[in-house]
């Protein structure tokens, strides 16, 4: 019977150990949704970033090391997505980076990857109190939060008005998607109608939201100065169209960057010309990363898209952007722990912690000018703020601002309240960054 122990204990020793040794893809999990209201965004989005990873495969890997993964429909809903989460978390040798593309799912995931261990990003969206890394180790709203981007719709409204001290006395509508995502902005919002002097008039639009006759007879009535189109999948189309037809001027509505890309502008036709909403990656296939994806992606017959012309969207640009990231903390984590091997979890969030893509990095990419440089590190996960304003004029967007900054000041000082309020509830001790490395 000794006997008999001691060989299954040398059996599983060297199973673990040739599972290990056997491990030599790096597994991202994708939590896709492809059908649904939102399908635009999701089959763009991580179309882009699969394609990215298609395109680091094709040229060797990271140092050699092949990415592989799998997707899960989550439908772009909070409970699917935890359920598509906790499918694929083990698989594969294990999650290198989760990133939901939905602030209700990251809600979700919040508690479960800071006990899993596994970092999650928000790029362009999620809690943005997680920009304090010194409270939330695991999450990365990497890029630009909502509340970075809020802070800068307000300052491009104050340029328009000739200075922020313009905005005393204005009206300002806060239309909103009724769910996680539309709420999130809304303390800062509130914080600079405060400051500023304005009135802000939050009006609520139901999933999914192509209903919205009774929100824009407020809006008539009201008579705004401006409406923030805080919009997701069809309510963006629905709202220009419905401005429109109660004759307000679109060029006084002023998107979030979810309701700025192709999908929510041609279905609205001539009621979209005109239009400015925010943005966090530029559109189109000049740059050369989009190139090289096109020829040695498109061209091997590997591409995500089914819609080929879909390639330099708005989305898919997007997702494009996401898996560089991705890819280049997996490539910072390998410089500290080892080149040409597979990344743990842990490795990766040291990774997305230690983030610097500065604008010549962006260049050898073959990405200069496609996004701002990033920089993160233990206190800022969020690693850039920026934002820059686009123009629809009915063929394709236009930048009408370079990438720009609003109040970072002051929302870096309500992301630590937050945050501490947040370690306070859940009685977590806030890391020490200053002794980070």
């Amino acid at each position: 019977m000794r006997a008999l122990k001691a060989a299954l204990a040398g059996l599983a020793l060297f199973t673990a150990a040739s599972t290990v040794e056997a491990q030599t893809e790096q597994f991202i999990p994708i939590l896709s949704y492809r059908v649904g209201p939102y399908a635009a965004g999701g089959s763009g989005y991580f179309g882009g970033a699969i394609d990215y990873f298609n395109l680091v495969n094709a040229t060797g890997g990271i140092n050699g090391v092949k990415l592989q993964w799998e997707e899960c429909e989550s439908e772009y809903t909070a409970s699917r997505g935890v359920e598509c989460y906790e499918r694929l978390k083990k698989k594969n040798g294990g999650a290198s980076v989760v990133e939901p593309l939905s602030t209700g799912i990251a809600y979700g995931l919040l508690d479960r990857v800071a006990q899993d261990k596994i970092p999650m990003t928000t790029f362009g969206y999620g809690s943005a109190n997680a920009a304090d890394g010194s409270v939330f180790p695991w999450v990365f709203p990497v890029g630009t939060s909502y509340w970075s981007q809020a802070a800068a719709m307000i300052a491009y409204l104050g340029q328009k008005e000739g200075g922020l001290d313009k905005l005393k006395g204005k009206k300002i509508v806060d239309l909103y998607h009724d769910s996680a995502f539309g709420k999130e902005p809304l303390p800062v919002f509130e914080a600079f109608a405060a400051k500023y002097g304005f009135e802000l008039m939050k009006i609520a639009v139901a999933h999914p939201g192509n209903t919205q006759e009774s929100q824009w007879l407020q809006i008539r009535q009201a008579k705004p100065d401006y409406v923030i189109l805080w919009g997701w999948g069809v309510m963006n189309p629905t709202a220009l169209k419905a401005a429109a037809k109660f004759g307000y001027p679109r060029e006084k509505v002023l998107g979030v960057w979810w309701a700025g890309s192709d999908e929510d502008v041609i279905p609205a036709g001539d009621a979209a010309k005109g239009y400015v909403s925010a943005a966090f990656t530029a559109p189109g296939t000049a740059f050369p990363v989009m190139q090289d994806i096109a020829k040695k992606v498109y061209g091997a017959g590997k591409g995500n898209l089914e819609d080929k012309s879909r390639q330099g969207s708005i989305y898919h640009n997007r997702g494009v952007t996401y898996g560089i990231i991705a890819v280049e903390a997996i490539r910072k984590a390998q410089e500290k722990y080892g080149k040409g091997k597979v990344m743990t979890a842990e490795q990766v969030r040291w990774g997305l912690e230690n983030l610097n893509l500065t604008e010549a990095r962006l260049k050898e990419l073959g990405a200069g000018g496609m996004f701002p440089p990033i920089k993160t590190s233990c206190a800022d996960h969020e690693g850039s703020g920026m934002v820059r304003f686009q123009v629809w004029d009915g063929k394709s967007f236009k930048a009408v601002t370079p990438y720009m900054l609003g109040d970072k000041a002051m929302i870096r000082k309500m992301v630590e309240e937050s945050a501490a309020k947040y370690a306070a509830e859940k009685k977590i001790t806030p890391r020490d960054c200053s002794k980070e490395g």
